[in-house]
């Protein structure tokens, strides 16, 4: 009985643990259309303060991404960084 409760307060806490990292992903976007530079640095993986700089800057001077593949015009943000991004990328 021990290890059948045991099992069950297991299978309950990966499920769980899996509800609260999904949320969390969700919660961890950012729109670059409107994000400061140290957001944009805070949020996506592989970008500093440089280059989310470059990207306000970019921003600034062309107007708004259209797509997350947008961002490839931005010197230094190439398609690596874009892929690994892509589900923190918002545009709208």
């Amino acid at each position: 009985m021990k290890q059948v409760m045991s099992a069950i307060a297991l299978c309950s806490a990966l499920i769980f643990s899996s509800l609260s990292l999904a949320e969390q992903a969700s919660l961890v976007s950012v729109n670059v259309n409107e994000a400061s530079a140290g957001e944009i640095a805070e949020v996506l993986q592989g970008v500093g303060q440089a280059k989310a700089e470059a990207i306000v800057a970019y921003r600034d001077e062309h107007g708004p991404f259209t797509d997350a593949e947008s961002l490839a015009a931005v010197s230094g943000v190439g398609p690596a960084t874009i892929d690994n991004n892509r589900a923190r990328i918002k545009v709208d």
